[in-house]
């Protein structure tokens, strides 16, 4: 059992003993640290909440509210929602700031309050180190009852989120309605059911569904990989489907399914959409330090600039911010269209992927054939208090020292035939090693020179 409290906000494993999991005592301690936080920033005491289809989602997001209106913060309830739509929603609502309950691509046990600013965007590293301090202070001061917070609802804003994404330039609805698709989605039960279905339709795309109605239980391990996508890749052959679409519980994350059943790569979302892009829009790009090298391929074979920044959502829309970048994201299928608002966005990545598709006139290989050829390697280590993280990264530092080394999140070594990035993850109790080489043999090759060391 797991409780992670960090600058991104709190996850862990529902049950057990408060402070070693996500227990109601840990819910309201988070929550009320963040209205103090508010209170201090400024006026604005509005806060807009959405949740996954989680088990827990209700019981999690209703001990949340509670203490907000508790502290005399008003709340909006979006109710079942997906992580970008309430980010887009918070300043579309005049909100001081935003929590959304959801453990991402965690397994159904984990739970989480990811915390948004006045912009609908994550909070900073400062502000997320603030609010951890709260929750060490234990200062927490609640309202009198004359001064309690107003509770609401919201009921329109999947649809405010597709008509954006309608207008948005870059998709082709013309296009796309007179294609002909037909894809399978799986929704993982939880609200890629409720989400992906509008925004088909709207686009003119037959659709079947899987995994749609018992929301919370999940039909496999929500991680997008492709061993996880065994029965979406069965169906689309069956079906004779165009296209398969995987999104993870809270629709920030994509992969694609090729026609064939096999994999067209979640890393490869992004610099799919980035490719339609920048092919009808000259500008910059950026990705996280562990993402492919395909992307810097494709923006430079269109004369933009690319640039790389830490892992996490906020450093890669930090680094937008400062270059200009006109699309971004990360390489587990997390796509930012600046445009549209800064965050993760599943069915903003769908409309534009679909519309490159559908201008194309190919097949999902034929589209997979025109990238550079990169073999990924996504491996991990358990954390535990005998893993002395220093050390290990003194020693590969060393061992690699004639090799160009990246120390901004975790080490990274870039090798003449690939690269290996090694990092404590922000989500799990885990370190994440992510290897990119040419081939798999070379990936394997480099993956066990620093595997070794350890």
């Amino acid at each position: 059992m797991t409780l992670i409290k960090s600058i991104s906000g709190i996850r862990g494993t529902i049950g057990g003993q408060p402070g070693e999991n996500l227990t109601p005592v840990d819910v309201v301690e988070c929550t009320a640290s963040l209205g103090i936080w508010l209170k201090r920033r400024n006026g604005n005491q509005k806060i807009v909440v959405g949740r996954d289809g989680r088990i827990s989602g209700s019981i999690v997001s209703n001990l949340a509210v509670n203490t907000l209106l508790s502290m005399g913060i008003d709340v909006v309830d979006l109710g079942l929602s997906t992580t970008p739509t309430v980010e887009m929603m918070v300043p579309k609502l005049n909100a001081g700031a935003g929590i959304i309950f959801t453990a991402s691509h965690n397994p159904k046990e984990w739970n989480a309050l990811k915390f948004l600013t006045h912009t609908g965007e994550f909070i900073s590293g400062e502000d997320g180190q603030e609010i951890i301090d709260i929750i060490k202070e234990g200062s927490l001061v609640f309202s009198e009852v004359d001064h309690l917070g107003q509770y609401s609802t919201y009921e329109g804003s999947m649809e405010y989120h597709i008509a954006e994404i309608l207008k948005y330039r870059h998709v082709n609805v013309e296009a796309l309605r007179n294609a002909g698709f037909h894809v399978v989605v799986d929704c993982i039960n939880s609200t890629g059911a409720i989400s992906l279905p509008p925004l088909l339709d709207a686009l003119g795309v037959k659709y079947t569904l899987l995994n749609d109605d018992n929301f919370g239980h999940f039909a496999h391990n929500p991680e997008p990989l492709p061993k996880h996508l065994e029965q979406l890749s069965e169906t689309v052959i069956a079906q004779k489907a165009h296209l398969g679409i995987s999104v993870d519980p809270d629709v920030d994350r994509l992969a694609f399914v090729n026609e064939d059943g096999s994999m067209f790569g979640e890393e490869f979302t992004l610099v799919a959409v980035a490719d339609y892009i920048l092919s009808r829009e000259k500008g910059n790009t950026v990705s996280n330090l562990s993402s492919t090298r395909a992307l810097a391929d494709v923006t430079h074979r269109h004369g933009g600039s690319y640039s790389a920044s830490a892992v996490g959502e906020v450093n890669v829309v930090n680094e937008m911010k400062r270059t200009n970048a006109i699309i971004g994201g990360e390489g587990n299928g997390g796509v930012i269209v600046p445009d549209l608002h800064y965050g993760r966005d599943a069915l903003a990545g769908v409309a534009i992927f679909l519309s490159l598709l559908a201008e194309k006139g190919m097949s999902m290989t034929e589209l997979k054939a025109t990238y550079p050829t990169y073999v990924i390697i996504k491996d991990k280590l358990e954390l535990t208090p005998a893993l002395d993280l220093d050390l290990i990264f003194a020693n590969i530092k060393e061992t690699f020292k004639n090799e160009k080394l990246n120390d901004i999140d975790g080490l990274k070594i870039d090798f003449a035939e690939g690269w290996v990035h090694m990092r404590k993850s922000n989500t799990e109790p885990i370190v994440r090693i992510y290897c990119e080489a040419k081939d798999d043999n070379t990936a394997q090759s480099l993956i066990q020179k620093v595997k070794a060391i350890i």
